[in-house]
């Protein structure tokens, strides 16, 4: 099997200012007989940060996937990041389905804040209705909305103090049982909606275009 590696990047006054590493092989993964591609990792600097500029390099990285016939990009993000939830499903149009508890186990990592490492697991259907109108409109269509699953803005602080990790922790466990009920009965988060205090919610329903890989 030939491996070959992607990088996209983005430069500014000779600097590297964001990068996406992109480990593929001729077949990235395969699910139900389906080849599609795990995203590893996606960096942007912090003095070039809250521009477009992630967005543009995950498009980029569909452009080269949709060159090679891949129509799935998964990868996983904390569910506790408003910017990246917001990224990942209102500026990208991504789905999901799925949420792992401890999936890194603990780490010394000061964003995690010593709670256990849950995952949600992005699903990026290349060529679904809702990403291509999205891309071509600004806006993905948006079912009925069935549950909500907030996220206070105060979570980094929470996270921060040893004084107030707990607090952290309950909206995390808390969070953690609505979206695996969900998820249990059939949901996906279809939109991310923020205020203007800086708090998010994940907002669930059913997805009616029915792209997925499992049991084919």
């Amino acid at each position: 099997m030939r491996n070959w590696f992607r990088c996209g990047c983005s430069w500014s006054q000779k600097k590297l200012a964001g990068r996406c590493w992109e480990p593929l092989t001729v077949v990235p993964g395969v699910r139900g007989g389906n080849s599609y591609l795990h995203s590893h990792m996606l960096a942007v600097r912090k003095g070039y940060r809250n521009g477009g500029l992630g967005r543009r390099i995950k498009l980029f990285q569909r452009e080269e996937a949709l060159e090679r016939g891949i129509e799935l990009i998964e990868w996983t993000f904390d569910p506790l990041e408003i910017k990246n939830a917001y990224l990942n499903i209102e500026k990208l149009g991504a789905i999901v389905r799925r949420y792992t508890i401890n999936q890194y186990g603990i780490t010394t990592s000061p964003l995690q804040g010593g709670l256990p490492t849950d995952r949600l697991i992005a699903e990026w259907w290349l060529t679904s209705r809702r990403v291509e109108e999205l891309l071509a409109n600004g806006s993905a269509p948006r079912p009925e909305i069935v549950v909500r699953v907030p996220v206070p803005a105060q979570i980094y602080e929470w996270k921060a103090s040893p004084s107030t990790r707990a607090r952290a922790q309950q909206v995390q466990e808390g969070n953690r049982e609505q979206f695996l009920k969900a998820f249990a009965e059939g949901m996906a988060v279809l939109g991310y909606e923020r205020d203007g205090e800086g708090n998010g919610t994940f907002l669930l329903g059913r997805w009616d275009e029915g792209w997925s890989y499992a049991g084919k």
